[in-house]
C-alpha cells in the first residue's frame, strides 16, 4: 500500500506509516497539478489544508482507499463524494484537544486580567495599576457549544477553574456529569457569561453566529471562537461589541485569514478588533502546539492501522 503526503508535517509522519509496512512518499511542497498527476498511483492520501477535495479530484484517484486529515475538521473534504467513491475519511481531532483547551484558557485569562494591556503598557514605561485591575474567571458560567474532543477538554479544564459549565451539542445526548450540565441553547442564552464555540464548519453552521445569535443573550458575554472563522459574521460581532452585548472577544480564527485579501467590509471589522483592548486575536494556532504536532501523526498512524486490520 502506498501513501502520498502533500502537506508539511512533523517528520515522524514518514516513519510511523513505514512501521506499518507501508510505502510513503512525502512531498510537502508539491503543486496541486502534480498531485493530480500522481494521486492515481496511491492507496492513501494525507493532507492538512493545502487544497479542497471534491468529486473532480477523486476522479484522478481511482485506487484511493482513504484520506487522512492532519488536523481537526473535515470542511475541506466533500464527504458525500468520498463516500460515493468508497473512500474512507478520517481526521486527527483527538490530537490537539489539550492544546486548544489550554490556548483558550490562556486567552481568557489574558483578557479578564488585562495581561495583554498591562504587559504592553509596562514595556512602554507606563505603570497603571488601577486601569489594569482584573476580573476573575472563577465562578463564571461558561456556555460550551459543541461537545466533541475540543469542547469536552475545554469544559473539563474550565470546570477546574471553578467555572459553571453549560454544554450543548446538537448531535450528542447523555454526556452530562456532576460538573458539566448538558442543556439546550436557550439556557446558554439566558445564563452564560462566556460562550465558546467548538463546532465544525458545515452548511448549517456557516455564518450561524450573526446579529440574531448575539441578540438572544440575556447579559453581556465574552465571546470565544477557536473553531472556524466562517461560522461568525465578523461585522455582527463588531456591532455587538460596540453595543455592549459582547464585552470581550477571544478569536483564534477569522472569516478571512488571508489578511492581505480582506474586502472593504472585512478590513473595517478587522481594524476595529485590532484596535480594541478587549479583543484577543491569535493566528489560528490554538491547536498548534509542539506536542500536538507529533500527536497528530500518532493519531493518523493508529487510524490507518485500524483501517488495515478490518
Amino acid at each position: 500500500m502506498r501513501i502520498l503526503i502533500v502537506d508539511e508535517m512533523h517528520p515522524s509522519i514518514v516513519e510511523m506509516p513505514k512501521a506499518l509496512g507501508l510505502d510513503v512518499d512525502y512531498f510537502p511542497n508539491i503543486a496541486f497539478e502534480e498531485v493530480l498527476e500522481r494521486v492515481g498511483d496511491y492507496d492513501g492520501l494525507i493532507i492538512r489544508s493545502k487544497f479542497s477535495i471534491n468529486s473532480e479530484f477523486l476522479s484522478y484517484a481511482s485506487k484511493l482507499k482513504f484520506i487522512g486529515r492532519a488536523g481537526a475538521g473535515l470542511d475541506l473534504i466533500d464527504l458525500h463524494a468520498c463516500k460515493k467513491a468508497g473512500v474512507t475519511v478520517f481526521g486527527a481531532n483527538e490530537a490537539n484537544k489539550v492544546a486548544v483547551a489550554e490556548h483558550l484558557i490562556g486567552m481568557l485569562l489574558s483578557l479578564l486580567h488585562k495581561i495583554n494591556t498591562g504587559s504592553r503598557e509596562v514595556k512602554k514605561g507606563q505603570w497603571n495599576r488601577e486601569a489594569n485591575r482584573g476580573e476573575e474567571l472563577f465562578g463564571k458560567t461558561v456556555g460550551i457549544i459543541g461537545y466533541g474532543n475540543n469542547g469536552q477538554a475545554t469544559a473539563e479544564r474550565l470546570a477546574a477553574f471553578g467555572c459553571k459549565i453549560l454544554a450543548n451539542d446538537r448531535y450528542k445526548y447523555g454526556f452530562g456529569t456532576h460538573i458539566i450540565k448538558e442543556c439546550e441553547l436557550s439556557e446558554i442564552y439566558e445564563k452564560a457569561d462566556i460562550v465558546s464555540l467548538h463546532i465544525p464548519l458545515t452548511k448549517e453552521t456557516d455564518k450561524w453566529v450573526n446579529a440574531d445569535f448575539f441578540d438572544k443573550f440575556q447579559k453581556p458575554i465574552i465571546f470565544c471562537n477557536i473553531a472556524r472563522g466562517e461560522i461568525v459574521e465578523l461585522k455582527d460581532l463588531v456591532t455587538a461589541m460596540k453595543s455592549g452585548k459582547v464585552k470581550g472577544a477571544c478569536l483564534d480564527v477569522l472569516e478571512n485569514e488571508k489578511l492581505k485579501t480582506l474586502s472593504e467590509e472585512q478590513k473595517a471589522s478587522f481594524d476595529y478588533l485590532a484596535s480594541q483592548n478587549n479583543a484577543i486575536l491569535t493566528p489560528h494556532v490554538a491547536g498548534w502546539s509542539t506536542e500536538s504536532y507529533v500527536k497528530i501523526n500518532e493519531v493518523l498512524r493508529d487510524k490507518i492501522k485500524r483501517l488495515l486490520e478490518k
